[in-house]
């Protein structure tokens, strides 16, 4: 007579303890160095985790916020496209807001030394850039999971709002969320406009 294996917890416990074949064949037939495997692991475990995400490394922030110059900030594409290309989801569902920053990142994270000031939300935890940076507000507009999601794209120029905190592997205090980019009005642009051009 056949028992079904769920009914022998002996069984059931070695079987859930098994490695998952993903990774079994990774390590036995991938060129891949064990440092892109456990990133890789990381990134499964990132992926799959039911609780709150690890906070932001430097690395994350590099790749989901720096941009390169080049491709013109004023495509009206560029959000859809870019945070595709980026990998930039909550557990693969669509964000809902997203800033791309065209700085050199050591530049902004001089900004996490500035003083707390407001954040959006009102609350005194934000740092403000001490220079005007370009960048690129995203809105999500249409899509719940990746792949789907649609972007309206801004440009903006202003004072940047971030947030920053320690981060003990490399003992340096990083930015890890983009609150705002404080779009300048009319009058401070024409001063900068002029002062450049001296």
């Amino acid at each position: 007579m056949w028992t079904l294996l769920t009914m022998q917890p002996l069984a059931l416990l070695l079987l859930l303890m098994m490695q998952p074949l993903q990774f079994i064949i990774l390590k036995n037939f991938g060129d891949f160095t064990d440092e892109k495997l456990e990133e890789f692991e990381d990134y499964l475990g990132d992926i799959h985790s039911p609780g709150p995400a690890k906070p932001p490394t430097k690395d994350t922030f590099l790749r989901r916020i720096i941009i390169d110059p080049g491709r013109p900030l004023t495509d009206s594409a560029y959000c859809t496209e870019e945070i595709k290309m980026k990998n930039v989801h909550d557990n693969f569902s669509c964000v809902r807001e997203h800033f791309f920053l065209q700085i050199a990142y050591e530049d902004l994270q001089k900004t996490c030394k500035n003083l707390n000031v407001p954040c959006k939300n009102g609350v005194k935890k934000c740092h403000r850039s001490k220079e005007v940076i370009e960048g690129v507000y995203c809105n999500l507009t249409r899509g719940a999971k990746m792949t789907d999601c649609e972007y309206d794209s801004f440009y903006r120029q202003g004072y940047v709002l971030i947030t920053c905190r320690w981060q003990n592997n490399i003992q340096e205090i990083v930015p890890v969320y983009v609150d705002d980019i404080m779009a300048l009005d009319n009058d401070v642009k024409a001063n900068i406009y002029h002062n450049a051009k001296k």
